[in-house]
């Protein structure tokens, strides 16, 4: 007997219809004799419901009370996913985070899992019943609720598996596994049979949606195998595990992109040994991730220093930026949002030169000005204007062979 974490996403769980299905595939896999962990999210578009009508009630909208607020999502679905399990003869009981022992730093909106006991879980499963548990959520030691950032259900199943030491870890989305780039941007997107941890974890960072970054690197800390698939269909989906058969001929596996994507620059910044530190030191305290970064000498013995932030992070950063900019000495801030990134993976980079210089011709043929870089051994990411990045994907995707023969399967 297996015991089996489930995860499934908003849309799997968007309907009192699509929960009666998703009872109805839990049931299934009960009765092929596994023990069976359910995390869900919350239905549909919920979350972004609850955070409009935050935004009719208040300017200000707490960190700690938007917790508060958004965790009612899963709430719901657990309670329903519940009902529908034992409406059709399966029990089960449903858990908060916090009643599921999951604890997190004192962070508001994107907090970090710091502690999981799993032992409420584990009796509940001794006698026989289904557990769901509500992703996304956990508690801080001084009781506040916290959550875990948009996709932190994908987290949540992740931590449960490597605590249960389940034998799989299984994500239901509205895709059939994980492809070579979204297919809704790209109809002959290539669905990918296995990949690694690592180009995986590259694919989440740079914005593929189908698993959560930190998702990722649990499973590769804990060795948790992973599998990616459609809860509509019950084709095969995409193994995510330590090493992956390498396609032939495929040295980019996957190409994603990213919206959500501002670049800062301190123009003007003389000269000193410490100046990076005290700037990207300060924005890491103020929990503000940086991505990629240039500094470029250019006179009087002063650099203008570029990075790109979340849009998210961008009134923040302008805020810490210039609280500094007095320290630094620099002449002024400029800031530009209407931005993306693309970035291709694939561990085949590692031995074939040129990859970059085809990802920098495709692109400038097709009229796409690269305004910053960023490389690592699997992959290569461009800032481009925002309104050229799903022509970018198209025109990388088939550059580098990766269209496939028939179209991929999204759920409507």
């Amino acid at each position: 007997m297996a015991l089996i974490v489930q995860k499934f996403g908003g849309s799997s769980v968007a309907s009192p219809e699509h929960i009666k299905r998703v009872a109805r595939r839990v049931a299934d896999t009960v009765e092929q004799g596994n023990s069976c962990v359910v995390v869900v999210s919350a239905m549909g578009d919920t979350t972004d419901d609850l955070i409009e009508l935050a935004q009719k009630v208040s300017a200000v909208r707490p960190a700690r009370e938007m917790d508060m607020l958004l965790t009612t999502g899963e709430q719901i679905s657990i309670a329903l996913l519940a009902m529908a399990l034992q409406d059709i003869g399966q029990d089960s009981v449903s858990f908060t985070g916090w009643q599921a022992g999951i604890r997190t730093e004192a962070v508001h909106g994107k907090a970090r899992i710091t502690d999981l006991d799993p032992s409420r879980i584990l009796a509940e499963l001794e006698t026989g019943k289904v557990v769901v548990v509500a992703g996304f959520q956990g508690i801080t030691d001084d009781g506040d609720i916290t959550t875990l950032g948009r996709g932190g259900s994908d987290t949540t199943a992740v931590a449960l598996a490597a605590a249960l030491k389940a034998d799989l870890c299984e994500i239901y989305t509205d895709v059939e596994g994980v492809y070579s780039t979204d297919p809704r941007v790209v109809k002959f997107a290539r669905k990918i049979p296995e990949i690694s941890y690592d180009e995986m974890l590259e694919l989440a960072n740079l914005g593929a949606a189908v698993l959560h970054p930190r998702a990722v690197e649990y499973a590769k800390q804990y060795q948790v195998p992973l599998m990616v698939r459609s809860s509509f269909t019950t084709n095969p989906g995409t193994l995510v595990k330590e090493e992956a058969l390498m396609e032939k001929g495929m040295v980019v596996r996957g190409i994603a992109h990213d919206l959500n994507v501002a670049k800062v620059a301190l123009v003007g910044v003389p000269n000193r040994n410490d100046n990076l530190k005290v700037v990207f030191q300060t924005l890491a305290q103020d929990n503000i991730n940086v991505d990629i970064i240039v500094q470029s000498i250019v006179h009087n013995d002063c650099s203008d220093i570029s990075f790109t932030v979340a849009k998210d992070d961008l009134t923040r950063t302008i805020e810490v930026l210039g609280q500094l900019q007095p320290r630094l000495g620099a002449k002024e801030i400029v800031c530009e949002e209407d931005l993306a990134k693309v970035s291709i993976v694939g561990a085949g980079m590692i031995s074939n030169p040129g990859v970059a210089a085809q990802m920098f011709q495709a692109l400038t043929e097709n009229g796409m000005y690269i305004k910053m870089v960023s490389t690592s051994e699997i992959k290569v990411s461009c800032v481009i204007d925002a309104a050229d990045v799903e022509k970018a994907v198209q025109v990388l995707h088939t550059s580098f062979g990766l269209d496939a023969v028939e179209a991929a399967t999204v759920a409507k």
